[in-house]
């Protein structure tokens, strides 16, 4: 049994708001063409269809929806995408997610989105402040109240969420009101995007997440954390559950955390395919999905070279004690948590002095919360 999962950009980088620090409009203004557009029905036939035929009864799929703000691609695309998806002959297991910043979700999508067992990802940035600070629609006003009215609707019906909150440099100096922010609205799945600079930035923006300031954030969130799992209440916290999950359950469930890069199959509007996210570029686009299956654009070179690919580590990580389950981590996020090569810190290795000791408390507490 195999397992295979896309990530699909139905809207490509269209938006309806003008978050301050979107690498997905960095990246697409990097590109020829800036945004393709819906994706028309045609390319969702053929897109379904060839990810089949790489697949067998029993195997498993996910199919991942982001943008840009995918729901701009309309309720309509995503009932035929499903219907699509009901009507191939192969018994496979099919998992739906979607990442949104919420802004047009109601009761009508709602409906669809429980009936059909979506996980969302929801954009909240961890305090009302910070997040219309950033997180603005076209006139520059605010989102932080109508997000919220989405959350609201989301535990109404059920529906399966997490949050995903973009740490910036200066949310990263807040860690005691972003937790208790988590508390007081009962979060219970978190993820922290460290916020990065522009692909082709030549030097540092004020919202950037530095490796000093990850540490920093992470660490004194490790101490809140444990102090509300020793009351036995359980916050998901994606990169301390990754932690966790790759050290002592010898799981890996995160892209990139020991420095090998996957190709994520990446499906922009057009049908073009893209082995990363953080790379969706002219240069690194393997095929169209309308003329190619999955395993036909894993092996061409383009694929290959993206694998191959990897910036000479600094010196520090040769003498890292953790360099065997590191060795770097993630190229694109190497200078929001990992060195900052202006004064040989690693923001990775002093969270994990940090956490790594605590491990086998974690364990019994997390045990003990979910009994």
């Amino acid at each position: 049994m195999k397992h295979i999962s896309v990530l699909i950009k139905p809207a490509s980088s269209l938006c309806n708001l003008r978050c301050s620090y979107c690498f997905y409009a960095n990246i697409s203004s990097l590109r020829e063409v800036r945004s393709y557009g819906k994706m028309k029905m045609d390319v969702t036939k053929s897109m379904i269809k060839n990810i089949f035929v790489d697949l067998e009864n029993g195997d498993s799929l996910s199919l991942a929806f982001q943008g840009g703000e995918p729901t701009l691609a309309g309720l309509e695309y995503f009932k035929n995408v499903v219907a699509l998806v009901n009507a191939q002959e192969k018994r496979v297991q099919v998992n739906y997610a979607i990442q949104t910043n919420g802004v047009i979700i109601n009761r009508q999508w709602c409906h669809f989105l429980k009936e059909n067992n979506f996980l969302v990802g929801l954009s909240i940035d961890g305090h009302p402040l910070y997040h219309d600070m950033n997180r603005v629609d076209p006139r520059g006003r605010g989102t932080f109240r109508k997000v919220m009215q989405t959350k609201e609707l989301f535990d109404e019906y059920g529906i399966e969420y997490n949050i995903l909150c973009v740490l910036t440099k200066s949310l990263a100096r807040e860690p005691q009101k972003v937790f208790q922010f988590i508390k007081e609205q009962t979060i219970s799945f978190i993820q922290f995007i460290p916020c990065l600079d522009d692909l082709n930035a030549t030097k540092r923006s004020t919202y950037a997440l530095t490796p000093e300031s990850f540490a920093d954030f992470y660490q004194q969130l490790l101490c809140l954390w444990l102090k509300e799992l020793e009351q036995g209440h359980y916050i998901s916290i994606k990169l301390f559950d990754d932690i966790v999950n790759l050290l002592a359950r010898s799981q890996v469930t995160a892209c990139g955390i020991l420095g090998n890069c996957q190709v994520q199959y990446v499906i922009e509007a057009d049908g073009s395919v893209y082995p990363c996210d953080f790379y969706v570029l002219d240069e690194y686009r393997m095929g169209y999905i309308q003329e190619s299956t999955l395993r036909e654009l894993f092996e061409k070179g383009i694929a290959r070279e993206f694998l191959c690919s990897r910036t000479t580590l600094p010196q520090k990580c040769t003498t890292c004690p953790f360099n065997d389950l590191c060795r770097g981590g993630c190229k694109r996020m190497k200078d929001a948590m990992y060195i900052d090569e202006r004064t040989d810190f690693c923001g990775y290795q002093a969270l994990l002095k940090s956490f790594i000791p605590q491990i086998p408390k974690i364990m019994k507490l997390v045990e003990g919360a979910k009994l």
